[in-house]
């Protein structure tokens, strides 16, 4: 029994943003289909989600891998009918040219990760590269990376392309997709003949968006009531720094866990460190009326204010304050009371200072895409059985449940398409191209560069990685395939490429 993987199945991922004043098209002769992913506050929107907390969404999205199907004819056809004659349109961005050895591959700089959320609520990702454009702007990848193939016709949400994509990393900035250009027939009938598409996207946006500046309490709390973002973290510290903090103002922001055997005690013994009690508003302020803490302490100066989010505000049930609502700013605060108590430490202690931080925006906008990375050329009805490098990141298992893959870095595969084209019918696939290349899941939408020149690191995107599969029935996936790309694809490509973004920032 031969097997695919196939890169989408069901209805998995997420409808699109279909943006006011970006209409979905569909030319009258049913060749382009063009959709909406997002406008421009949309954009800015997705942007932070992608962003927030160094990347952290970022870092959580795994490969698009559904689980693999089972094809009862997979076989190979005729050749290809080319409906308009061979083309193509040179690449942007010509890189200095360096020494290559036969043994080693220059990956282009214009190859990176496609990311959205499924409706599912979990984060995917894809592969994808700049193509060259007039207002050099446009990504090219799978069409099932665009567009939910579980028949409800519509585009995938929270978009963005990541050029070099590293390990949580964005080298060369995020793109946030604007609008997506593909084939009639896959929009509407999920025909995997024309799994491809095209997005242009916003000017790139570098920089670190929520960076954390540290400061004195003092600075932040007046960030927190003009209304910035706000955030702290407890620090573990040595014994010596504690002790030192005990005789300075500082002393409010330190603390103890205590460990194994540790006992209640006065100030006045030897040894004792003192511990911040958390306590009520209302025994806050009676120890401080009497003048003592808890074990013959004092109380803290000042109560610290939390920064808080609606969440966290409603649940909130211990002994602070909660503020009465939001304030002018959109802030919710809980406000904490501390005494001292004194112990003497057991075994195990542990000794913490808490740090303070205000959120930040350290961003710019870096450029339009093909400016930064670069872009590859695209070719049309080119002949089958040509040289190409297929690029991508591959990350999913093998049917046999061995995962060679980690989706860090990408991979290559180097050979020459099947001179005859490859049959699914399960997924309308009559005219598929055909390459020996045994990667898994996260390679699709990944380019397949003709010409390609390893000085350079430039070519011409004749195809997109568009299925996976396993042709000797080994359960170990040997084979990619990608949409022929002929004068329909050509069409869909110069609409996309002829169409504008712009900047998502100064």
């Amino acid at each position: 029994m031969k097997r695919i993987l196939l890169p989408a199945g069901g209805a998995i991922l997420a409808t699109g943003l279909l943006a006011a004043g970006l209409a979905s098209t569909a030319q009258a002769d049913d060749t382009l289909s063009s959709d909406a992913l997002a406008t421009q506050a949309q954009a800015v929107e997705t942007l932070n989600f992608w962003t927030a907390s160094n990347n952290a969404a970022l870092k959580q999205a795994t490969a698009f891998n559904p689980d693999a199907l089972e094809v009862q004819k997979l076989s190979s056809g005729g050749g290809y009918s080319a409906d308009t004659k061979p083309g193509s349109t040179a690449p942007i961005g010509e890189e200095k040219k360096v020494a290559a050895k036969v043994q080693n591959v220059n990956f282009p700089k214009t190859t990176g990760k496609v990311f959205f959320q499924g409706t599912d609520g979990k984060l995917y990702w894809c592969s994808g590269t700049s193509i060259q454009s007039q207002y050099r702007n446009l990504v090219a990848t799978a069409g099932h990376c665009v567009y939910d193939i579980g028949g409800n016709d519509e585009v995938v949400s929270k978009w963005v392309f990541v050029p070099g994509y590293y390990q949580g990393k964005a080298p060369f900035g995020v793109y946030v997709g604007k609008q997506a250009f593909t084939h009639y027939d896959f929009d509407v009938y999920e025909d995997f003949d024309r799994d491809y598409a095209f997005v242009t996207v916003y000017d790139g946006i570098g920089g670190v968006l929520n960076a954390a500046d540290k400061v004195t309490y003092e600075q932040y709390r007046d960030a927190a009531a003009k209304g910035q973002a706000t955030s702290t973290k407890k620090v573990e510290v040595s014994k010596d720094e504690f002790d030192k903090a005990q005789n300075t103002p500082d002393k409010v922001y330190y603390d103890v866990e205590l460990g194994k055997n540790s006992t209640e005690a006065g100030p006045d013994k030897v040894g004792s460190v003192v511990d911040k009690v958390e306590v009520t508003e209302a025994e806050y302020n009676a120890a401080k009326a009497k003048g003592t803490g808890r074990g013959q302490g004092f109380p803290y100066g000042e109560p610290i204010v939390e920064n808080v989010d609606k969440a966290t505000w409603t649940s909130y049930t211990g002994k602070g304050k909660k503020s009465a609502d939001a304030d002018t700013f959109g802030n919710y605060t809980i406000t904490h009371y501390y005494i001292q108590s004194w112990y003497v430490p057991g075994t195990s202690t542990k000794y913490y200072r808490t740090d303070f931080y205000v959120v930040s925006h350290k961003i710019k906008s870096i450029g339009r895409l093909g400016d930064v990375v670069g872009g590859q050329g695209f070719a049309w009805n080119q002949p089958a059985g040509k040289v190409v490098r297929a690029f991508g990141y591959p990350y999913g298992p093998h049917l046999d449940g061995s995962k060679p893959y980690t989706g860090v870095t990408p991979k290559w595969c180097y050979g020459k398409t099947a001179k005859k084209a490859l049959l699914i019918p399960s997924k309308r696939v009559e005219e598929q191209l055909s390459l020996k290349c045994a990667v898994t899941a996260g390679y699709d939408g990944g380019p397949w560069l003709a010409n390609y020149s390893n000085a350079k690191r430039l070519g011409y995107v004749n195809g997109v990685t568009s299925l996976i599969a396993d042709v000797d029935g080994n359960k170990r996936y040997d084979t990619i395939t990608s949409p022929y790309f002929d004068g329909e694809t050509n069409v869909i490509y110069q609409a996309a490429a002829k169409a504008w973004s712009g900047k998502l920032i100064p």
